[in-house]
């Protein structure tokens, strides 16, 4: 199985501006490669530009400018070539669907914050002085980076990744491991209601309290948004003011990722088999359709989309899918079972006699079945037949 592991870099002011002076030309790579695309296609009858054609050229454009990108390492400029590739496939792949397109853009400087090396010992070296209490990575062109390696790395190293945060620089390895063993068996299982007010309830009764970073944070992040707004453009104060919202926001994405893992960590530990709702978070989050006014032309009636919008922030706040993406990896990592189930009627089915109706749920919080009277949270109900749906599907596979 394939694991990653970031680690925080410790550069020293020459190595950070050699860092940032390899961001910039990795840029000017791909911003060069996609305006060939496009010019190709333009002014060339519609001509395709290729990644191998692209690719070949390299050493021309490596022997012309040697400052620029000469120094890089090879595979990494391929890498940033078969990045664009990829932008250029999504695309397609988009317009065939009749999604929005959403064509490939140029990169400006300060969103070109990755540079990727598609092989370890290729232009770049994971622990590069093993001798050396200090674990260092070495880049070509940039030299011996200390690492704050804060846990081991357990398997062979196959990609290794520059990656910018604000002024923070960061390796992200990919790890190629042997299929760990399992966690000891517990005989537990439970369903997982994912919610709002809650962020998650269990077929057990219990409760994971929804943290609302994005909520909490809402105040300093509009305060700081304000004050960028009227910073005049290209001064050194909106530089300051660009870094602080960008600092917030990551600060909200660490907390979220936080939580996320220890409330996956300990479902983990404690139960060998894990239901939860498959949903459709995109579609959740979409905004109302509008609704025009057949007695006045040009005007719209109300469609509930202010009250959709908080729904949506709430939504966003909670990191559903992030949560279910780390669930299911600490899973397969430990040996347990994850199933998503169809979330259809799971809140509006009483669990002791099958009832379904919409008036089982009085409100938001409450389950009152209208047929046998039954009573419970409804985040509970919900969880329960959460965890019954995924056993049948379990049960039915092996059948």
């Amino acid at each position: 199985m394939i694991r990653a592991y970031k680690f925080l870099m410790r550069p020293t002011v020459g190595q950070a501006q050699a860092l940032a002076q390899m961001l910039r030309d990795h840029c000017s790579l791909y911003n060069g490669a996609l305006q060939e695309r496009r010019d190709a296609y333009r002014h060339v009858s519609k001509t395709t530009v290729r990644y191998g054609e692209q690719s070949a050229q390299l050493k021309e454009i490596r022997a012309f400018d040697p400052e620029r990108q000469g120094r890089w390492s090879f595979s990494s400029q391929q890498a940033t070539l078969r990045r664009l590739d990829k932008a250029f496939a999504a695309f397609f792949r988009r317009v065939k669907s009749g999604d929005t397109p959403g064509y490939p853009r140029f990169r400006g400087v300060n969103r070109f914050d990755t540079v990727d090396f598609p092989k370890d010992g290729d232009g770049c070296r994971w622990n590069s002085t093993p001798h050396d209490p200090v674990t260092r990575v070495r880049f070509q062109g940039v030299g011996h980076v200390r690492v704050n390696r804060h846990r081991p790395v357990a398997g062979k190293v196959k990609t290794v990744s520059v990656k910018r945060e604000g002024r923070r620089w960061y390796v992200v390895l990919t790890v190629e491991q042997a299929t760990p063993e399992p966690l000891p068996a517990t005989g537990s299982a439970v369903g997982i209601d994912m919610g709002i007010a809650n962020f998650l309830a269990d077929s057990g009764g219990g409760f994971v309290t929804n943290p609302r970073h994005g909520a909490e944070a809402a105040a300093r992040l509009e305060a700081a948004q304000q004050a960028l707004s009227r910073c005049k453009r290209r001064s050194n104060r909106r530089r300051k003011a660009v870094e602080k919202v960008a600092g917030l926001h990551r600060k909200v994405r660490r907390q979220r990722l936080d939580h996320a893992h220890k409330t996956a960590l300990g479902l983990v530990r404690a139960h060998d088999f894990i239901a939860h709702e498959d949903l459709k978070i995109r579609t959740m989050v979409r905004a109302p359709a509008p609704r025009p006014d057949p007695d006045r032309p040009g005007g719209f009636l109300p469609n509930g989309a202010g009250a959709k919008s908080g729904l949506n922030k709430s939504i966003n706040d909670a990191g559903w899918g992030v949560f279910l993406t780390i669930l299911t990896s600490k899973a397969e990592s430990a040996g347990r079972e994850v199933i998503a189930v169809d979330p259809r009627n799971t809140s509006r089915a009483c669990p002791p006699c099958g009832h379904i109706a919409k008036e089982n749920r009085p409100t938001q919080k409450t389950f009152h079945c209208v047929a046998c009277g039954h009573k419970a949270h409804a985040d509970t109900v919900g969880a329960i037949n959460v965890l019954r749906a995924g056993l049948a599907r379990r049960n039915a596979r092996k059948g």
